[in-house]
């Protein structure tokens, strides 16, 4: 498991999405185009799973939940799969850890890169990401 401490600027919903992003991204260069998939986030309030065969998506609820747990000092694990690779995330408002189950180099760079994008107020992000997660409406 590889760990980040950081002081950031921005929101804590922007630190949701960037670190989903480059979890996501950096995963990708290992394991191709398989699908990303959020298995599982669990809050103080709930533990969100995907229903049947249907993806989890951060719904405004989720958001909301995610959010408001940074905001409360608490840390949120979260489960991601990427092909064969399964990643474990810890989120907090200023640290970041991750472990993957088969690469372990794919955690060096996602702290990485997350060391460079935590610190700016607007951190690189993929306009079609969003969308890919987070549901309209």
């Amino acid at each position: 498991m590889r760990s980040l401490e950081f002081e950031s600027g921005m929101d804590n919903e922007r630190k949701i999405m960037v670190a989903i992003f480059w979890t996501n991204r950096k995963a990708a260069r290992t394991e191709g185009c398989s699908p990303f998939l959020i298995k599982r986030i669990k809050t103080p309030n709930e533990i969100y799973t995907p229903d049947g065969n249907k993806l989890l998506k951060l719904n405004g609820e989720i958001m909301a939940d995610m959010v408001q747990t940074l905001d409360t000092g608490k840390s949120i694990p979260m489960e991601f799969h990427i092909g064969e690779e399964k990643l474990n995330v810890i989120l907090s408002a200023d640290s970041y850890s991750v472990s993957a189950e088969r690469s372990p180099e794919i955690e060096e760079e996602i702290i990485e890169k997350l060391e460079m994008e935590f610190p700016k107020k607007f951190p690189s992000l993929c306009d079609s990401f969003k969308p890919r997660v987070v549901p309209k409406g």
